[in-house]
């Protein structure tokens, strides 16, 4: 698999902070037009130069009011790591619901030849190769943009990747967004961070049902929840500043719990190695052992509405956190990839773990010393690693309705239509391999 920079998923290795905005931008300059329109009511010739510059007064609000209504028909987006897994889905997402949107900016090291079937339909679409680590470039592809979706990540648990690599791409670069942000005025940032922010963490601590204020002990030592966590605190510290014009930034960050849906390559990988195995598939985790998974799809409708309510609800959603979600049913991770690797032939072998784990943690931890002894000479990247074990291992359940709450956020596909969408891709790419 390789590894993109095109991210979804990250407090530090610790807690986040959660703060307010200030009152939306424009309401006091209305108000104080407001109060020379109190004079409405006057009656009398004497008075009517007072009716007439009232008028007036009113006239040049409702000049404003069209003004910012006409404004909002000519949105510009910016999609950092809009060519990835999640990026594609957001990016098609926007073209499909947001009517306000003018131009889409999408940011990438690595473009999408998919980019030029969306330049024929009427929102101008513009592709941007780019990387988040460099600030200039970050800064010149926002200038003018009204709100940025930073997607932009390294996202690697399989030790692709150096952990300096990893931090530069998902910290620093975070960084430079939140700074261009400021220098180019760019007043709405919402960041896809990531459910390992909070866990599974390295004690293998269970969360059942748990929301976005459940208590639980965040504890990471591998590079990419790490560099997530981080950035995650750096974006909600980031609501409130100033940004070039004097207006207040507000931010916000979405916490996907497992993302499952077309072009996932995760599940790819297994799906190829099935194949390898002869259509076979060994348990390796207890089928007790829950995860909540949710459909790319409901991801990047979340993204779009967030990112359109975030503008009308700044006090209330600025500096929050919110978990993706969705209808997908609770199972453990073998359980539920197969109900999309069955219907394409593969099969689950043993109802129980074939292995103890006191074994997978010793294959583990030796593929973790192979990855490290082989690296100097070739890249050792095997999808079981003491990090991987403890992830799959380890209940990690969402059930919360905050984001219903705070902006109306619905599931746009339901279980069975997510079901659906998904295997179609899978027979697919089966198709496409015979």
């Amino acid at each position: 698999m390789p590894v993109e920079r095109s991210g979804h998923q990250g407090g530090p290795c610790g807690k986040s902070r959660r703060g307010g905005v200030e009152a939306v931008p424009g309401m006091a300059r209305r108000e104080e037009q407001a109060e020379g329109d109190n004079h409405l009511s006057l009656a009398g010739n004497e008075r009517r130069p007072a009716l007439v510059a009232s008028l007036g007064t009113l006239g040049l609000w409702l000049q404003q009011d069209m003004a910012d209504s006409a404004q909002a028909q000519k949105l510009v987006y910016l999609v950092t790591g809009g060519c990835g897994f999640l990026g594609e889905h957001v990016v098609r997402m926007l073209l499909q619901q947001e009517p306000r949107l003018r131009e889409l900016r999408i940011f990438d090291l690595h473009l999408g030849p998919w980019l030029e079937e969306l330049k024929t339909g009427p929102v101008q679409v513009t592709a941007i190769q780019g990387d988040v680590t460099q600030a200039h470039e970050v800064a010149a592809a926002m200038a003018g943009a009204h709100v940025v979706i930073h997607m932009a990540g390294l996202v690697d648990v399989f030790g692709r990747a150096s952990p300096e690599t990893i931090h530069a791409v998902n910290v620093q670069g975070t960084k430079n967004v939140i700074e261009a942000c400021v220098q180019t005025g760019t007043q709405f940032l919402v960041y896809t961070s990531s459910m390992e922010v909070v866990g599974p963490n390295i004690k293998g601590h269970p969360f059942y049902r748990g929301n976005e204020d459940t208590p639980y002990e965040a504890v990471h030592r591998h590079p990419y929840p790490c560099s997530k966590a981080l950035a995650e605190q750096l974006v909600l510290e980031a609501n409130g500043r100033k940004v070039r014009g004097g207006l207040p930034l507000v931010t916000c960050a979405l916490r996907p719990t497992g993302i499952y849906g077309e072009g996932h390559q995760i599940m790819r990988d297994i799906y190829h190695q099935g194949l390898r195995l002869g259509g076979r598939l060994f348990r390796a985790i207890p089928a007790s052992v829950e995860h909540g998974r949710v459909y790319v799809g409901n991801v990047a409708w979340m993204h779009v509405l967030v990112a359109r309510e975030l503008q009308q609800r700044a006090a209330l959603m600025g500096g929050q956190v919110y978990f993706c979600y969705d209808k997908s049913p609770y199972k453990s991770y073998e359980d539920f990839n197969m109900e999309f690797l069955g219907p394409c032939g593969l099969r689950l072998v043993g109802t129980r773990p074939l292995l103890p784990y006191w074994l997978l943690m010793l294959l583990a931890a030796l593929n973790a010393l192979l990855q490290w002894l082989l690296r100097p000479l070739l890249l050792y990247a095997p999808l079981l690693n003491p990090y991987t074990l403890a992830m799959a291992n380890t209940t990690f359940t969402v059930s919360t309705n905050k984001a219903q709450r705070h902006f109306g956020y619905e599931p746009l596909f339901s279980w069975e239509e997510s079901r659906t969408r998904t295997i179609r891709w899978m027979q697919t790419m089966d198709s496409s391999a015979q």
